[in-house]
């Protein structure tokens, strides 16, 4: 392995270790190509991160090794990283309140590439500059193929989400997961998170009652096999989502990567719809397909 070298990000300096590193061993991406994934990605990922608590996914051997999930800021997390301390109620490690990290600055995102963080998930919510825990600002739809459905299958239901979306006077976006399926999200003025989940859960049930062969809303296994599962429960103010442009801990380096309307409608007709850090990177020219969850004049859930 290569020893560590000092690296001066808009004035912070870091030490990167091991960027020789093969992360993802099927297609042979290392860690210096992974971290400089995450630095060309900067421009459009930041803005979403910004003022969310932010949970990583850590694969310090690379996808093939051992992984785990961290909220807390990691011992040696530098005194220039902003963290933020929230209650952690029903935490598995017994903790009254955690220290998140919030990505605000290309640093603390190289910081974090560097200790192979591979995997960005965020709430719905975000804090405010003091730490005050907001309303939701955004609605997410997670959706799921049970086998043999396919990403084919939640492409279908994508469309169908998205005309119902509409209809409540929301504009919604999507993404791939970077995994088997596909996430609709839309922008809100800020509200209940409580709210938006039972707005969710009753979208889920009447696409449910509507397309019964092709939509489930309850997590029961046994109602699965092929139908698209509409996970509602994601807008739980205590539930994480991956993050968009986040990669995904997949052998061949697939990211959770927004798609556009016409390219979900190709994917219900069979096209494939996996989209790799490659070609994310291909496409940065072409500008943010989720900047509408950016917008400040933002639509009140119905």
């Amino acid at each position: 392995m290569s020893a560590s070298v000092a690296v001066d990000v808009e004035g912070r300096t870091l030490r990167l270790s091991n960027l020789d590193k093969v992360l993802y061993p099927a297609v042979g991406l290392t860690k210096g190509e992974m971290i400089a994934y995450y630095t060309a990605v900067a421009p459009v990922l930041l803005p979403h991160l910004a003022g969310r608590p932010l949970t990583v996914k850590r694969y310090p051997g690379g996808v093939d090794g051992p992984s785990f999930y961290e909220k807390n800021a990691s011992r040696g997390t530098p005194d220039w990283v902003r963290t933020v301390r929230l209650p952690a109620p029903g935490s598995t490690k017994n903790r009254d309140e955690i220290d998140y990290v919030v990505v605000e600055e290309l640093a603390t995102l190289v910081w974090l590439a560097n200790l192979a963080a591979l995997e960005l998930h965020t709430p719905q919510w975000k804090v405010g500059p003091r730490g005050g825990v907001r309303g939701a600002d955004q609605l997410v739809l997670d959706l799921d193929p049970g086998a043999p459905a396919t990403v084919v299958e939640c492409c279908r239901v994508a469309l169908l989400l998205r005309d119902a979306l509409v209809a409540d006077g929301l504009a919604p976006v999507a993404k791939t997961s970077g995994s088997k399926g596909l996430q609709v999200y839309a922008a809100l003025a800020e509200v209940d998170p409580d709210r938006a989940s039972r707005y969710a859960h009753e979208l889920a049930k009447r696409l449910e009652a509507e397309h019964p062969d092709l939509v489930v809303s309850r997590m029961t296994k046994a109602l699965r096999p092929g139908k698209v599962l509409l996970d509602w429960s994601q807008n739980n103010a205590a539930k994480t989502t991956v993050s968009v442009y986040s990669l995904r801990a997949r052998p061949t380096a697939t990211v959770s990567a927004p798609v556009s309307w016409a390219e979900v409608g190709a994917g219900a007709a069979g096209a494939p719809l996996a989209l790799t850090q490659a070609d994310v990177l291909a496409r940065l020219a072409d500008g943010d397909l989720f900047a509408p969850l950016l917008a400040a004049d933002r639509p009140a859930l119905p």
